[in-house]
């Protein structure tokens, strides 16, 4: 989108500024946070919250397949997961995809469709929505491909992952769920044993390969670290390579050794709500009361982020502001955004209007225009002064 609603401003409401909850005005201009007497909205009974920047969003598929034998096209699904973004305070956040073997919705001709169809959409989407590449270590043959793309499309964040042994793994202990994995990459059992088999057979060459790859991301600026690590040696090894960002380890001891020499840490808000979750190895509460989670992203359920900030809080394992900086501020800063993730002169207008009854959100602002409105939040905001100013969207 290239227009700005003229200036406004927000009064009445209990603004989440300087890590304190307080009731001050907000006015914007030009999409920033600004000072002014511009025309006012009183949004009294609400929270006005920082943008979240979501790190890692895997619900494409779900919006891909919204029901069975049903597959929309990739740029309706993008539509739909943006507009779910939206409604759950979402103003910058990475689909993630991965990069690995087969023909499945993991492949490199996939994730390029993804990668194009997303740059297509930046210019009049709602939101900021980027995508995470998801780097299989073991697939041999396309990392020159892979830094390619991400060099054509500005990718600026990867993630390192390594399913080989254990997928292998699983098909001696299961090999009914390893069809299954071998489906979903759309490759048959037989064809796809022999890949892992021949990519485990290689392993003497990964370690060269990920260092020139490592290297092509730092000229290129990209952020990039691992997902999954198991142990904190794995988290080790990734680290001294350049990859800092430590994304859902599966043991407490990886994420010790990430956060004992500074690389963040970044856990699912999911099973911050649903704690007894089977998605996850490891809790994310004990790391945040151990100081040992930096960032809290989406995962499949995108009102998680939200309701994790405000169950944190009432549950006193952080103050409010904190557990909110979990979903903004942090994650802003590990993706290098200085422009965002806090509301202060000068930054982003990525703001989101929480009602503070329901804990629903009802209004998100991203680059100071309304890209979601429900509720009294909307009655509020298209009438009275500002109803010009915001329905010019």
């Amino acid at each position: 989108m290239s227009h700005h609603p003229p200036p406004f401003r927000i009064t009445g409401a209990t603004v989440l500024r300087d890590g304190v909850l307080q009731d001050r005005s907000i006015a914007v201009t030009d999409g920033r946070i600004t000072t002014g007497p511009f025309p006012a909205v009183d949004l009294s009974g609400y929270f006005v919250l920082p943008g979240i920047v979501d790190t890692g969003n895997l619900s494409l598929e779900r919006h891909l397949y919204p029901a069975p034998g049903l597959r929309l096209p990739l740029d309706l699904a993008l539509r739909a997961l943006e507009r779910e973004s939206a409604a759950n305070g979402i103003t910058t956040g990475w689909i993630a995809q991965d990069w690995t073997w087969g023909l499945g919705p993991g492949s490199p001709d996939r994730a390029e469709a993804l990668l194009h169809a997303v740059d297509l959409q930046r210019a009049d989407a709602a939101i900021d929505l980027r995508v995470q590449l998801r780097y299989e270590t073991f697939d041999h043959d396309s990392a020159e491909r892979m830094v390619a793309a991400v060099r054509r499309y500005g990718v600026d964040f990867v993630l390192f992952q390594s399913a080989c042994d254990r997928v292998l793994d699983l098909y001696a202990a299961d090999p009914d769920s390893f069809a299954r994995h071998a489906s979903a990459h759309g490759l048959a059992s037989d064809h796809f044993l022999d890949l892992l088999e021949r990519a485990r057979d290689r392993r003497k060459e990964v370690p060269r390969r990920l260092c020139r790859v490592a290297e092509a991301f730092d000229v290129l600026g990209v952020v990039y670290g691992s997902t999954g690590d198991p142990d904190g040696e794995t988290r080790e090894y990734f680290s001294m390579l350049g990859a800092k960002v430590c994304d859902r380890p599966t043991s407490f001891q990886a994420a010790s050794v990430a956060r004992a020499v500074g690389d963040p840490v970044v856990m699912g808000a999911p099973q911050v709500v649903l704690p007894d979750s089977t998605r996850c190895a490891v809790s994310p509460l004990p790391l945040i009361r151990a100081g040992k989670c930096d960032a809290l992203a989406s995962d499949v359920w995108g009102e998680s982020p939200v309701r994790a900030a405000f169950q944190l809080s009432d549950l006193g394992i952080l103050p409010f502001a904190a557990a909110w900086s979990l979903l903004s501020s942090r994650p802003a800063r590990i993706l290098r955004l200085p422009d965002r993730g806090e509301i202060a002169p000068g930054k982003r207008a990525d703001l989101i209007v929480v009602n503070k009854a329901t804990r629903a959100v009802e209004a998100t602002f991203a680059n100071g225009r309304l890209a979601f409105a429900t509720g009294e939040a909307a009655t509020r905001l298209i009438g009275g002064d500002t109803a010009v100013a915001l329905a010019a969207e």
